[in-house]
């Protein structure tokens, strides 16, 4: 709230010179003065809150699943960062076709996220030797559109534990590789992906005490159709051959972590789109 004793328009006193002739005008000076002092605060105001949010709108058509933790506004990507869990809590892309066409090499340059403080972050020590992948949420081949995206890609804040042969050198890359195909054939598509935590104790690695995450999620809309498409998967190596297995209506993952999926839409739509369970993945 305001202080009024600092910001009042009429605590100014009218003595200066010729002001007895003309104190009208003197009058109207001050309360346009003031006028634009409060402009000027509001203005300030907005742009200290406009934040992340602002300035990633291309990912928040449909709004944001959920405003707990850090947002960080990223060249190819929007993400809520947990400091307790030092990992994301969702990320949501957009791809398109034009941003397939490109092919920039993959950097493979982790690094921790400058962003975040150290302690409310992981960093590349908690995962040397502890058996877990760095896994990508939103995926390094999702950004070779751009250098900035591409490089962005491998902050640290865009990890969780993976299990890695089986799970984030396997399905899940399979799973990331559909995506990209239903990408070239629907057009442009909003991905949201994340890690899932049970009830129990959560594991964690390294120390700053990593979570690793039980599962993990994957929900993708297509905005022309409005249908959407969600997976959750075990975070432990798993068959390939059962990725239909792990199909589930949006609505569950909503359930799973608290998150809520296309808040811009009226419920009605909200409930097309997320109550029924898909019969198959997208061709």
């Amino acid at each position: 709230m305001l202080d009024r004793s600092k910001y009042s328009c009429y605590t100014a006193h009218l003595s200066a010179p010729g002001s007895d002739r003309h104190p009208f005008l003197l009058v109207v000076f001050m309360r346009r003065l003031c006028l634009h002092s409060l402009l000027l605060v509001l203005f300030t105001a907005v742009s200290v809150f406009a934040g992340p949010l602002d300035d990633c709108r291309e990912y928040t058509q449909f709004g944001v699943p959920g405003t707990s933790g850090d947002l960080l506004c990223r060249k190819g990507y929007l993400l809520s960062h947990d400091a307790k869990r030092k990992t994301p809590v969702w990320v949501v892309e957009r791809m398109t076709r034009e941003r397939l066409k490109a092919v920039l090499k993959r950097s493979d340059r982790f690094v921790p996220d400058a962003e975040l403080p150290k302690g409310q972050r992981a960093e590349l020590s908690d995962y040397k030797g502890s058996g877990y992948d760095r896994g990508h949420m939103a995926p390094a081949a999702d950004m070779a559109w751009d250098a900035a995206a591409m490089s962005e890609s491998f902050y640290l804040s865009n990890m969780v534990p993976q299990a890695g042969e089986g799970m984030n050198r396997g399905i899940w890359a399979e799973l990331e590789k559909k995506v990209r195909q239903w990408v070239e054939k629907r057009g442009g598509l909003y991905i949201y992906s994340g890690p899932i935590y049970g009830e129990g104790e959560v594991k964690t690695i390294g120390r700053n005490k990593v979570a690793v995450p039980d599962a993990l999620f994957k929900v993708v809309l297509d905005p022309v159709r409005h249908e959407a498409i969600a997976v959750v998967m075990p975070n432990r190596p798993l068959d390939t051959r059962d990725m239909p297995k792990y199909l589930v209506p949006v609505r569950e993952v909503e359930k799973l972590t608290g998150l809520e999926f296309f808040s811009t839409l009226p419920q009605e739509e909200q409930d097309l789109i997320e109550v029924p369970k898909p019969e198959a993945l997208w061709q």
